[in-house]
């Protein structure tokens, strides 16, 4: 809105670039959280403290303590970034639409699931909440197939030339991405600041590779797929960056209230969706390591359990409960697991060069 009111109509010549609207939709984003952050935390504790508290399943026995700690969070990061990127952001872009809408559709689903967990401790059904959310990314995904200016090229890191035209095939693997994505940061959900963490973190990458798949002559200087119009996408990250800033404000240890499936879900498919409008997919994996290693370390504790008749490969999963349950401090965990994605996160930004 501001880019149409100040740049268009009164010209004022600032309000054109993408940097100065992405600082202050970040900064706007920041102190809106702070705002409502109490206000908000205090609503959702008189709801769940109605219900008798609440405290996700398979869980270590002592997180019985965060039984009245909300677990909605998630919706003053939604808020945040929905209105600084209403402000921000330009709204003739189509991709900064299809961000708003997977933003959202995934973060109701989140609230949905959120508020029947409070209500009856179970949550919305793995199948119709798998279900709604396979609903949703295939809106995006043939949303985005059908745009003109939008390529089915699936970009391998590392390699100049390296790439393969999926075509309609391009289609399921967005689906995939994008679930995935989210459920991955859903996953990592489980201790005071940990998922938002690296969520942050790549956030920041993604607003970096958004950047310059915009720019068309840093895109070809460092030899990336240049995308018209994806810079655009730099703002609303830069917004969901505040917001989850203002976000670690209240959940950094001990925690004031949790993220939940209403942000997790939302954060992880926008990533997800950002890796595809910027091709850079494959990248994803390795910005969002920590997601991709609480997933598998879930995978592999089921399929263990079955293959041996009931033996376990942790002693918990997701596997940062495996590390709890050794003994190591929640704060120490999440810590490492910031560093980790930070190094992570310079790993993929190093593609950009080793070309």
């Amino acid at each position: 809105m501001f880019y149409h009111l100040f740049y268009e109509y009164l010209d004022i010549n600032i309000f054109k670039y993408i940097t100065f609207r992405g600082f202050y939709a970040l900064l706007t984003a920041f102190f809106i959280s702070l705002v409502l952050g109490p206000y908000v935390i205090e609503r959702l504790k008189v709801f769940q403290n109605k219900q008798g508290g609440y405290v996700r399943q398979d869980t270590p026995d002592w997180h019985q303590i965060k039984k009245h700690t909300p677990t909605m969070g998630g919706v003053l990061i939604l808020l945040s970034v929905l209105f600084t990127s209403v402000l921000w952001c330009r709204l003739d872009n189509i991709y900064i639409w299809l961000l708003m809408f997977t933003f959202l559709s995934f973060g109701f689903i989140g609230f949905l699931d959120d508020y029947k967990k409070v209500k009856d401790k179970k949550g919305l059904s793995s199948k119709a909440k798998f279900l709604m959310q396979l609903v949703s990314s295939t809106l995006i995904s043939v949303a985005l197939y059908i745009y003109p200016k939008f390529n089915t090229i699936l970009y391998f890191p590392f390699f100049k030339n390296l790439s393969i035209d999926l075509g309609i095939f391009y289609i399921p693997l967005m689906i995939f991405i994008i679930v995935g994505a989210s459920n991955a940061v859903n996953l990592t959900d489980g201790l005071d600041g940990l998922a938002i963490g690296p969520s942050l973190i790549s956030v920041s990458t993604f607003a970096i590779f958004a950047y310059i798949s915009g720019n068309i002559v840093l895109s070809k200087y460092l030899i990336v797929p240049y995308v018209e119009g994806s810079g655009e996408i730099t703002v609303f990250l830069m917004a969901l960056l505040g917001a989850g800033l203002g976000f670690l404000w209240f959940n950094s240890f001990p925690a004031e209230m949790f993220m939940g499936d209403a942000g997790a879900l939302s954060i992880g498919a926008v990533l997800g969706l950002t890796s595809i409008i910027t091709k850079q997919e494959i990248v994803l994996a390795i910005v969002g390591g920590i997601f991709v290693l609480e997933t598998l370390s879930v995978i592999a504790q089921v399929g263990y359990y079955r293959l041996t008749g009931g033996k376990r490969l942790f002693k918990m999963a997701p596997i940062h409960h495996h590390f709890e349950l050794h003994g190591i401090p929640e704060p120490k965990i999440v810590v490492r697991v910031w560093i980790i994605s930070l190094l992570l996160s310079i790993i993929a930004l190093s593609t950009l060069k080793i070309r």
